[in-house]
């Protein structure tokens, strides 16, 4: 299992050089960073902690399908996975409906147009010359110049059933969001239907300390996001080896990678090293 952290979009962007460098530093594989409407820009945010740490892989969860054209997200991702080979993973998605909507952005077909993404920018990455007239893609003769040695990972941010089996179809593994189980994520893992070669990455949420509490909202947000009754939404809380406990928990239900989003955005790195020393 690989462990990942989250720079939470709550954090100011100055943060981030910091933060990075001292998670470079630490024990863990990854350091995501995240790409939502009016936050942070999630290919500048990976750019950024890629130029400042060394041995750290940078996810970008999840740049929203509707607002990247496939020939410019197939640039600036080759961009980067050639000046820093191995370490980049890139997660892409639909977007928020409602957000795509207020950035005159929303598309007729948003299965459409994620998988037309996902597979001409892989195809843009491996150096081929694209031409596609697709249903919400039109690429006409389209190639890079300097494509990547080393094509990084597409990951489809993905939640419902047939979004989950468009993942296992033609991405190179599946983002799922916080507060998903284990018995859900077995059920995914087998929408998704992929092979061993297919990465899983879940993120959870994390507060560690004795007698840490979660605000009831945001139980009752995510549940209401997924669907589930509050009950049932998993999070890595608690002292920190009950929170490792859950992490191991959803590595044995089926996560190759279990990215970590603190809940405390003051120092959200202490909770890090406490759990990293517990697991």
């Amino acid at each position: 299992m690989r462990l990942g952290v989250m720079f939470d979009r709550g954090l100011p962007p100055e943060r981030l050089v910091p933060f990075a460098k001292e998670l470079d530093d630490s024990s863990a594989d990854d350091l995501w960073v995240v790409e939502d409407l009016g936050w942070a820009g999630g290919l500048t945010s990976a750019a950024t902690a890629l130029a400042v740490t060394s041995r750290l892989r940078v996810g970008i969860g999840i740049t929203p399908a509707p607002l990247r054209n496939p020939a410019l997200l197939a640039m600036e991702l080759g961009n980067l996975a050639r000046m820093h080979p191995g370490r980049l993973a890139a997660g892409i998605g639909h977007g928020v409906r409602d957000w795509m909507r207020r950035a005159g952005a929303a598309p007729a077909s948003p299965l459409a147009l994620l998988e037309e993404t996902i597979t001409s920018v892989r195809a843009l990455l491996r150096g081929e010359t694209v031409t596609l007239e697709g249903r919400e893609v039109r690429l006409d003769g389209v190639s890079l110049v300097h494509p990547p040695a080393t094509v990084p990972p597409l990951l489809a941010g993905v939640k419902g059933p047939r979004s989950l089996a468009l993942s296992g179809r033609v991405a190179d593994g599946t983002i799922l969001p916080e507060g998903v189980g284990p018995a859900q994520l077995t059920a995914m893992r087998e929408t998704i239907g992929a092979g061993d070669g297919h990465e899983v990455v879940m993120f959870t949420f994390l507060g560690v300390g004795d007698g840490y509490t979660v605000d009831r909202g945001l139980i009752e947000e995510q549940a209401a996001f997924l669907g589930v009754a509050p009950e049932d939404v998993v999070m890595a809380t608690g002292t920190a080896e009950e929170a490792a406990e859950r992490i191991k928990w959803l590595a044995a239900a089926g996560a190759d990678t279990v990215v970590v989003r603190p809940l405390d955005l003051a120092d959200p790195l202490r909770h890090v090293r406490a759990l990293l020393a517990a697991l």
